[in-house]
C-alpha cells in the first residue's frame, strides 16, 4: 500500500496516478476526509491530555498543601471520560481509514505509457517472425482433439467448464514444459526453487494486492477463509512476511511451479475456447525481492529470464509495455510477453513481468536493514510468469504442427518429453 503520510502530503499526485489507472477517485476523497477527522480528534485528545496532566499536578499541589481537591478530581475524571470516548471514535475511524487505504492502487512509474486501455500499450520489440504456415493450419483445439492430449468433456464432468483434463501424452507434454522451465531458471538463471502451498490466508492474499479488489475472481474455502492461489506469486512473496532480510542477501530470487485458480468472473464475452481461458492452469513463476536502488534493473533481467524460455522453444513473441490504464492494481510498471499463435493469428499473453516497488512489501512488512545507516527500509518486490503453460501450449502446437496434424517438438523440449514428435494416434 501507499504510505498514508505520502498520500496526505501529495493528494493531487495520488489523484493523478489513480486517474491514469482508471481507479475510483471517491476512495481518495473519503480517505482524506477520514484522515482529517482522525488528525482533528487526535489533536483534541492531546489537548485534553495536557489539561488532565495540569489537573493532576494541581490536585497533587492541593493535597500537599492540605487543601480540598474534590472539584479538581471530578474535573479530571470528566477529562478522562472524554479522552476514552474520543479514543474509541478514533479507533473506529482508523479502521475505516485502513479499509479505504487498501483500495488505493500503486502509482504508475513515470516511464509507463499513459493510456486508458490496451490500445495504448507500447510494443517494445518482436522476436521471431509471426508467419502463418503455407498449408491450412489447424487451430489448437483441433490439434488437442486430433492428438488426444486433453479431454475437455471429462474435465467438465469432474469440475465444470474451464477445468481441462490432460491425458496420456498431453499430461506428459505439460510436465515436460514445466520441468524444462524450472531447470532453465534454477540451473542457468540463478533462481531457488520453491514448491509452495496452493492455498493462502486472507492476509497473504491481501499483501500481494489481490484483495480486496479481486476477491470476486478468486476461489475461497468459506469454513477456513483460505484462498486457492491465483498465482504462485502469492505464497512465494509471503515467505518473508514480517521478516527483515540482511542487505547483503538481496536480491532473493525464487521460482515456483503451481496450479493457479481463477474464477474469471469478468471474462464474459472473451475467447474461452480450448485452453485460451480456463479456471485452473499451470504456471512457473519468478519472484524477486530486491534492493530499491536496483529494482528497475532487476525488472529488465526478470523480463529477459522469462523471454529466454520462449527463445529456447523457438516461438515468435513480442514484448509489450502496459499503459497506465492496463496496469494491475499493485504494479508500478509491467511488461507482457505475448506468443504468436499462427492458426488463430493472435498474440497470446503468457507472462506479465511487474515491478511493485514497495507496495507489497509495505503490506507484508518485508524489510531489510541498510548497512550504512542501520535503518530499516522496505524491499521492492517483482514477479513474472516464467511462463504460464496453457497459451504456451496453444502457440507451440500451432507453430510446430505439420500438414498431417502431427507436431515436431522444439529441440529444447525433446530431452524432457523423450520423443521428437507428437505423431497421430
Amino acid at each position: 500500500m501507499l504510505p498514508l503520510k505520502f498520500i496526505r502530503q501529495n493528494p493531487e499526485a495520488v489523484r493523478r496516478g489513480m486517474q491514469s489507472k482508471g481507479a475510483e477517485e471517491e476512495r481518495l476523497d473519503q480517505l482524506l476526509d477520514l484522515d482529517a477527522q482522525v488528525l482533528k480528534k487526535n489533536s483534541r485528545v492531546e489537548s485534553l491530555k495536557a489539561r488532565r496532566n495540569q489537573a493532576s499536578q494541581e490536585i497533587a499541589r492541593l493535597k500537599q498543601a492540605g487543601e480540598a481537591a474534590k472539584g479538581e478530581i471530578a474535573a479530571m475524571g470528566d477529562l478522562s471520560r472524554q479522552i476514552k470516548a474520543l479514543d474509541q471514535e478514533i479507533h473506529q475511524l482508523q479502521e475505516q481509514l485502513h479499509q479505504h487505504l487498501l483500495w488505493i492502487p500503486n502509482l504508475p512509474h513515470p516511464s509507463a505509457p499513459v493510456g486508458s486501455d490496451p490500445s495504448h500499450n507500447r510494443v517494445v520489440c518482436t522476436v521471431g517472425e509471426a508467419v502463418r504456415p503455407a498449408f491450412e493450419a489447424r487451430n489448437h483445439l483441433d490439434l488437442l482433439t486430433l492428438l488426444g492430449l486433453v479431454d475437455f468433456e471429462a474435465g467438465a464432468r469432474i469440475a465444470g467448464r474451464g477445468f481441462p483434463l490432460y491425458t496420456g501424452r498431453g499430461a506428459r507434454l505439460e510436465r515436460a514444459l514445466i520441468n524444462f522451465m524450472l531447470d532453465l531458471h534454477t540451473r542457468e538463471r540463478g533462481y531457488t526453487e520453491i514448491y509452495p502451498p496452493f492455498m493462502a490466508t486472507r492476509q497473504t492474499t491481501l499483501m500481494t494486492g489481490q484483495l480486496p479488489k479481486l476477491e470476486d475472481d478468486m476461489y475461497i474455502t468459506t469454513i477456513d477463509d483460505l484462498f486457492l492461489i491465483p498465482t504462485a506469486e502469492v505464497p512465494v512473496t509471503g515467505i518473508h512476511q514480517d521478516q527483515i532480510i540482511p542487505e547483503d542477501e538481496l536480491p532473493r530470487k525464487y521460482t515456483a511451479f503451481s496450479a493457479c485458480f481463477r474464477r474469471e468472473a469478468g471474462s464474459y464475452g472473451k475467447e474461452t475456447r480450448g485452453l485460451l481461458r480456463v479456471h485452473q492452469f499451470n504456471k512457473v513463476e519468478l519472484v524477486k525481492l530486491v534492493h530499491p536502488a536496483t529494482s528497475y534493473d532487476e525488472l529488465e533481467t526478470l523480463r529477459a529470464d522469462a523471454e529466454e524460455a520462449l527463445r529456447r522453444l523457438g516461438l515468435a513473441y513480442r514484448v509489450v509495455e502496459l499503459c497506465t490504464g492496463d496496469l494491475s492494481f499493485a504494479a508500478a510498471k509491467c511488461y507482457d510477453l505475448e506468443v504468436y499463435a499462427p492458426a488463430a493469428d493472435q498474440w497470446l499473453e503468457v507472462s506479465s513481468c511487474s515491478n511493485f516497488e514497495a507496495f507489497q512489501a509495505r503490506r507484508g512488512n518485508i524489510r531489510f536493514r541498510r548497512k550504512d545507516t542501520g535503518k530499516l527500509d522496505h524491499v521492492h518486490t517483482l514477479n513474472g510468469s516464467g511462463v504460464a503453460t496453457p497459451r504456451l501450449l496453444v502457440a507451440l502446437l500451432e507453430t510446430c504442427q505439420r500438414p498431417d496434424g502431427s507436431v515436431t517438438l522444439p529441440e529444447a523440449l525433446v530431452p524432457y518429453y523423450g520423443e521428437e514428435q507428437l505423431t497421430l494416434p
